[in-house]
C-alpha cells in the first residue's frame, strides 16, 4: 500500500474517511475489537457492554475509519438498520465459540444482507470469527460454513479468525479493508 500513500500524497489527498458498522451478537466482542485498533494510548481499560450504538475513530496508513459500534443485544438490533444507508463498510463480529447462537448470527447476516439498504449495494462485509482462544471455539471455516458465506456473491467479503483480548487476526482484517477500500472509496 505504500505507493498509493505516496501517489495520494503527490497528489495532495488527504486520508480518506470511512463510515464502518460494527455489528454481530451480544458478547459477540465487538466493542472489545475496536478498543484494539485504536492507538495504545487511547485503548479504555474496562469494556462494558455497548447500550444503543457507541462511536469510535481509527486512522490506518491511508484511511480514517469512523467505527459505529452497535448494541448486539436482541432489543436493540432493530436499530442497525438506520445505519446501513451511510454505511461504507460491514464488519460483522461471531463469538466461534458459542454454537448455540450461531443459528441467530446467521439469521441476522441474512436480515442484513436482504435489507433494501444493503441488498444492492457491493459493501464490503469483513468478519471476524472472535474468540479463537477458548477451547469450545470452531475454525474459521466452519464458522463460515454455517453462516453460509459462500452464497455471498454480489459483496466482497473476508473472515477472518480472530482472538480481539490478544489482538490476534484484528490487523489482517483491517489490511483487506483498507486494501478493498481503495477500490470503493478512493
Amino acid at each position: 500500500m505504500g505507493l498509493f500513500d505516496k501517489l495520494a500524497g503527490w497528489l495532495g489527498l488527504k486520508k480518506k474517511e470511512v463510515h464502518v458498522l460494527c455489528i454481530g451478537l451480544d458478547n459477540s466482542g465487538k466493542t472489545t475489537i475496536i478498543n484494539k485498533l485504536k492507538p495504545s494510548n487511547a485503548q479504555t481499560q474496562d469494556i462494558v457492554p455497548t447500550i444503543g450504538f457507541s462511536i469510535e475513530k481509527f486512522k490506518t496508513s491511508s484511511l480514517s475509519f469512523t467505527v459505529f459500534d452497535m448494541s448486539g443485544q436482541g432489543r436493540y438490533r432493530n436499530l442497525w438498520e438506520h445505519y446501513y444507508k451511510e454505511g461504507q463498510a460491514i464488519i460483522f463480529v461471531i463469538d466461534s465459540s458459542d454454537k448455540l447462537r450461531m443459528v441467530v448470527a446467521k439469521e441476522e447476516l441474512d436480515t442484513l444482507l436482504n435489507h433494501p439498504d444493503v441488498k444492492h449495494r457491493r459493501l464490503p462485509i469483513l468478519f471476524f470469527a472472535n474468540k479463537m482462544d477458548l477451547r469450545d471455539a470452531i475454525s474459521s471455516v466452519k464458522v463460515s460454513q454455517l453462516l453460509s458465506l459462500e452464497n455471498i456473491k454480489d459483496k466482497p467479503w473476508h473472515i477472518c479468525a480472530s482472538d480481539a483480548l490478544k489482538g490476534e487476526g484484528l490487523q489482517e482484517g483491517v489490511d483487506w479493508l483498507q486494501g478493498i477500500s481503495y477500490f470503493f472509496f478512493l
